[in-house]
């Protein structure tokens, strides 16, 4: 009897059909697992420099057709509507992609929970229409909610498809459907700008995204969900999704009270010049990290029962994003002023004084993904959890008092809890784990501190130019090529960052065949 029949009989007898067979099976993954990890990032970050590159162009072409207002009413809404919209997912995608065995029954299972989850999300969204509107005194958010309520439905539907992919580590399918995604939304918004449509190009893009993403999703994977069965053992599964849903939940909820406050208490305008300060300067962390964290944890999942080659995986990938992106937060803080005048034109420069505010922080999100890594891959949600009933409370307390001193106190705040609070998590999420503490702290600090010293350098040089402010691209570009070839150079002399950049050269030559 051959192997494919052997296969397809054990399938059988575990109510998976064999036409589905490639997406439970993992065992074909732990060959080279160390070598299709570092693919699946290299390809991931690939797609995500194109998504990055969109999100810049579709930034300054939107920041010059709209007003700030026009910023300030979407972030209104999308502050309120994003935390419900945690619901949707119930953390249940993570933990298709964290469990070593999953069957069809069990997926179809936590299919029909996400379908069932997203259309209740859609109905509380729709409810609350009115409240938002009430709360904030503005009557066209009514509207607005309504229409970002139908991203909802579609993207429930996609859940357990993009986690099957993930699960396999079809990271260039994924990669692929994410960047086509994205130029549909982006190219509708700017459409609709251009026509004078205000702040629903800012509301279209979420959706038309969101409809592209599930067409392309289900086209690529041709997992189709069976009947909803129950007694099928998923309820460990159900237990994983609700404690880091509850994180979610209340990490969401402490990151953008920030939002919900400024938008109360100072209106749009100035919700407009903290968002986008926010969202520009997260841009960059946001296209590595969360993106590296989907490549990840199926990689540091497939090796729970071996610790040696857990902790090596872990360390490695955490040195890798660290060198990527604690020079951009560094450069960030540095040429704020220079940066916010080339992409988002004069009249947005009171965004920069707010964009160096939030860099402290930044410089911890810069590696936030680390505890959720090692807790989710080793199966501790609950840590997570804990941590978010610690920190919440004290966030919020931070941003009630920073709001007397204006945007800026807010942004402070939020720097100092942040920054406290997370080296407390992340020490936490690493006890009794395969990684030390010490060791996360050796890799930040070899990757901070090239950066800063470039910083400092860099900063010199640009400021012996004249021409900047008529001019800012300019010394823009020139104090960008000096950090770079300062930063490259230090990093270089510590042992363990040469021997990584060494290895990942040598890796993408063979990857792509040079």
């Amino acid at each position: 009897m051959n192997r494919s029949v052997d296969s397809s009989t054990v399938l059988r007898d575990r109510g998976e059909p064999p036409a589905y067979e490639q997406y439970f099976r993992t065992d074909h993954l732990q060959k080279d697992l160390h070598a299709r990890s570092f693919r699946g990032g290299a390809i991931t970050l690939t797609g995500q420099g194109a998504r990055f590159a969109l999100n810049l162009v579709s930034t300054a072409i939107l920041a010059r057709l709209l007003r700030p207002q026009d910023f300030g009413l979407v972030a209104m809404v999308t502050s309120i509507t994003s935390f419900v919209g945690l619901f949707k997912d119930l953390g249940l995608s993570n933990a298709t992609v964290q469990r070593l065995s999953v069957t069809h029954a069990q997926i179809s299972f936590l299919f029909w929970i996400n379908v069932a989850l997203s259309l209740a999300t859609t109905a509380v969204v729709i409810a609350l229409a009115p409240a938002i509107a009430w709360f904030y005194h503005e009557p066209r958010l009514l509207r607005v909610t309504l229409i970002l309520s139908l991203s909802f439905v579609i993207s429930g539907l996609t859940v357990q498809h993009q986690a099957l992919l993930r699960r396999q580590m079809q990271f260039k399918s994924l990669a692929v459907r994410d960047v086509v995604a994205m130029l549909c939304g982006v190219t509708s918004g700017i459409i609709l700008a251009w026509f004078g449509f205000g702040y629903w190009s800012l509301v279209a893009i979420p959706v038309a995204t969101n409809i592209a993403s599930c067409i392309l999703l289900w086209t690529i994977c041709h997992w189709r969900p069976g009947p909803f069965q129950r007694g099928i053992g998923a309820r460990e599964m159900i237990k994983f999704g609700g404690n880091l849903t509850a994180f979610n939940l209340l990490n969401y909820f402490s990151r953008n009270f920030d939002n919900i406050l400024i938008g109360r208490v100072l209106g749009a305008a100035p919700l407009g010049i903290y968002s986008k300060a926010y969202g520009l300067l997260m841009l960059p962390i946001a296209q590595i990290n969360f993106p590296m964290a989907a490549v990840m944890l199926p990689g540091l999942s497939r090796l729970q029962k071996e610790p040696v080659e857990y902790a090596r995986l872990f360390i490695n990938a955490v040195r890798a994003i660290s060198l990527l992106t604690l020079p951009i937060v560094v450069f960030c803080f540095f040429f704020a002023h220079d940066a916010v005048h080339v992409l988002l034109g004069r009249r947005w420069l009171p965004v920069a004084p707010i964009f160096q505010w939030l860099a402290p922080a930044a410089l911890f999100g810069a590696i936030s993904f680390v505890p959720g890594w090692l807790c989710q891959s080793l199966g501790r949600p609950q840590r997570q959890l804990h941590y978010a009933l610690v920190s919440a409370p004290i966030c919020v307390l931070g941003f009630l008092v920073g709001i007397k001193w204006g945007i800026a106190g807010v942004a402070a705040s939020y720097s100092i809890t942040f920054s406290c609070l997370f080296s407390w998590y992340v020490w936490y999420a690493s006890k009794d784990s395969p990684v030390r503490f010490s060791e996360i702290c050796i890799v930040f600090v070899s990757a901070l501190l090239p950066a800063l010293i470039a910083g400092v350098i860099a900063w010199w040089a640009h400021s012996l130019l004249i021409i900047q402010e008529a001019f800012p691209i300019l010394p823009l570009t020139l104090g960008g090529l000096i950090f770079l070839l300062v930063y490259l150079a230090i990093a270089m002399l510590i042992p363990s960052n040469a021997a990584l950049i060494r290895s990942c050269v040598t890796s993408a030559r063979k990857t792509i065949g040079v």
